[in-house]
């Protein structure tokens, strides 16, 4: 039987078998750098327009910061305004009331009397005058009651003095007295009262 030597032909089969599995090996770690730097570059893509994403929605942000702050400044006029406003009404509203004060007082002041001077602060009036008699200041504060505009009369001092005029001597009452200037119309006081 002839002898034949398979050994060349095996080694060559191993030595293709090598040659095709580092071939595959190479290829397969060229597809997976290369499937790899697809994927860094796909990712650091996304990254970047992330980012600016972000920076359009930091700009956007800070335009929409701007007007809140405008609106803010606005709101704060507004109310400025409208306190302003509220003031102005309440004096065209209270207007007329100085007028009714002063014209009340010269309705209630009975002869013999003289004021002197007059404080008001807010709703509260003091008065201080002289009257020839302490009867004169009992009708004035009589007077004060029936007011329509004028109420809560209270007596602080009353001094009485004599005092020379003429060659005569005639008594004098230096008085102090505190009210309040009504807020309600009389119209409306006298249907409360009816």
């Amino acid at each position: 039987m002839a002898r034949i030597n398979l050994l060349p032909w095996r080694a060559e089969l191993r030595k293709q078998q090598q040659q095709d599995f580092f071939t595959g090996a190479g290829f397969g770690v060229a597809l997976t750098l290369a499937l790899m730097l697809f994927l860094h570059l796909d990712i650091n893509s996304m990254v970047a327009f992330q980012e600016e994403r972000n920076r359009f929605l930091d700009g956007e942000i800070q335009t929409l910061d701007k007007k809140i702050k405008e609106i803010e400044d606005l709101e704060v006029k507004k109310k400025r305004l409208l306190g302003k406003m509220d003031v102005i009404q309440e004096l065209q509203a209270s207007r007329p009331e100085i007028v009714h004060l002063f014209d009340e007082l010269g309705r209630t002041i009975p002869e013999g009397v003289y004021l002197s001077d007059l404080i008001q602060a807010d709703k509260n009036l003091t008065v201080n005058g002289m009257a020839q008699s302490n009867a004169r200041v009992s009708a004035y504060m009589r007077n004060l009651e029936s007011s329509a505009w004028l109420r809560d009369p209270i007596l602080n001092i009353i001094e009485t003095r004599l005092e020379s005029k003429d060659n005569k001597k005639e008594r004098q009452s230096k008085f102090t007295l505190q009210m309040k200037q009504s807020t309600e119309k009389p119209d409306a006081k006298r249907k409360g009262a009816s």
